[in-house]
């Protein structure tokens, strides 16, 4: 069967359809041309397309804003936002809990949290995700106590491939909320959630430099030394900061770098740095320490309210690559991530991210059972620009398996079904409610087929 025709619709779904479009995520790494795109504003209008997708046999995968740096989100059949889908449907201030549905960005969540003064717990980097993205991959923030922003759902609602609509939790359709809360887009749409949230409050946080061989020689009270505590350690230097941050009644206040410093210099200046490096790699450590001295050498700290100093600026287009391993096992890995990067004379950027997660029991989260430690490496692509990666990636995620790492699942990683088997208890269990909900595969595409459906070995992609 041919690609279908935006004129072969319904006037209905022509009002939410488009058939001109072409996604590509924030890290321009990866792109597709989808038959056709839907924006649907209710749930009425997610179930008739899915049933559309149905009836031709078309795949169908939801994106939010771009920004898995993987394929995670592409289809070359139909593809769907609901970014429309928006609202706040209802809030118990009492039990601090929200449901809202599930298109509503993290940006407007904060806002309408906070109109009823409530707020996450615990965030990531960036708030431009939808709600439905981040709980797709079990996205996290850092902090021994807190588990992955998937931890926080209560109920939510999924439309399935047949175009029934469930609601599900941990006592009604249990093992659906189950592999729901971190489902992949695999299972179907989910269009709305419940939240856990808390009271509103503000963090104080306070980076500070360290010398990274100290830090690891006193790992465990580092993890313990803050609500969220943060590395960044700076490869070819024994530097690194840690960013604590703790909640506070203090007023709004800020010290360190100006914003003309952290923008002009930190933005413009390293990413022009950086395009020279492209041709020079040798300067590489020469900018990383010059980028330390001039930035992060001396304590920053921040008052804000809560997102605001979770959130950070992710700079530009940039390859990555993260895995989830226990905390008490990252030293010695990261000790073996310096000896390779010197042994092989690599030249890497700065940082590399070590984040902490409390373990939980989401099916398929990288936090699943055990207290966890993510372990981020980036590689910038100055103006979009490519750079050399992959040795560094192999090495790295070798170095991973070692300590039965779990990768990121928004990002683009090299693991197969069977490698993820032997990782998740219930990786099985996520495959037998995929199996049930979807029988013929609408919702998969190459990266589930890649990773997570596919019994054959072969190389994933990266």
């Amino acid at each position: 069967m041919g690609p279908y025709r935006f004129d072969q619709l319904s006037p209905e779904l022509q009002a939410i359809a488009s058939d001109n479009f072409t996604f590509q995520n924030w890290a321009k790494t990866f792109r597709c041309s989808p038959e056709l795109l839907f924006e649907p504003t209710t749930e009425e209008q997610v179930r008739q397309v899915i049933l559309l997708a149905k009836s031709l046999n078309k795949p169908l995968k939801a994106f939010g804003c771009g920004h898995s740096p993987s394929d995670l989100a592409c289809s070359p059949g139909f593809m769907m936002n609901i970014d429309k889908m928006n609202n706040l449907l209802a809030v118990d201030t009492k039990a601090c809990r929200a449901t809202v549905q599930a298109g509503m960005s993290l940006h407007k969540l904060h806002q309408v949290l906070r109109e009823n003064g409530l707020a996450l717990s615990n965030l990531g980097s960036i708030s431009d995700q939808s709600i439905a993205g981040v709980m797709a991959t079990a996205t996290h923030g850092t902090g021994a106590e807190y588990g992955c922003l998937s931890t926080m759902i209560v109920d939510l609602t999924l439309i399935t491939a047949d175009g029934s609509i469930l609601f599900c939790s941990p006592t009604e359709n249990t093992d659906v909320f189950e592999a729901a809360r971190c489902s992949l887009g695999a299972l179907g749409i989910i269009t709305r959630m419940t939240l856990q949230a808390e009271p509103d409050f503000k963090l104080e946080a306070i980076q500070k430099p360290y010398k990274f061989s100290d830090i690891l020689n006193d790992w465990d009270a580092v993890i313990h030394s803050a609500q969220h505590a943060r590395v960044w350690w700076y490869p070819h230097t024994d530097d690194c900061v840690v960013w604590r941050a703790n909640r506070t009644t203090k007023e709004i206040s800020r010290s360190g770098p100006s914003f003309l410093m952290e923008r002009g210099y930190g933005f413009h200046a390293y990413q022009a740095m950086l395009n020279i490096t492209r041709y020079s790699t040798y300067l590489i450590p020469y900018l990383t320490k010059l980028m330390f001295n001039t930035l992060h050498s001396q304590p920053v700290q921040v008052v804000d309210v809560s997102n605001k100093v979770f959130n950070f600026d992710c700079l530009f287009p940039q390859y990555v690559n993260e895995w989830a391993i226990d905390w008490k096992d990252a030293p010695d890995a990261l000790r073996k991530l310096d000896k390779f990067i010197a042994d092989n004379d690599l030249k890497v950027h700065f940082p590399v991210e070590i984040r902490f997660v409390d373990e939980d029991d989401v099916w398929l989260s990288p936090a699943y059972g055990r207290k966890t430690c993510y372990i981020g490496v980036i590689m910038y692509r100055p103006y979009g620009k490519p750079v050399p990666y992959k040795k560094y990636w192999k090495g790295y995620e070798d170095i991973m398996r070692e300590y039965n790492g779990r990768p990121h699942w928004a990002k683009a990683h090299g693991q197969t079904r069977q490698d993820l088997e032997a990782s998740y208890p219930k990786f099985d269990d996520f495959l037998r409610v995929r199996q049930q909900l979807d029988p013929q595969g609408m919702f998969l595409n190459d990266y589930l087929r890649r990773h997570v459906i596919s019994s054959e070995k072969e190389t994933a992609r990266l």
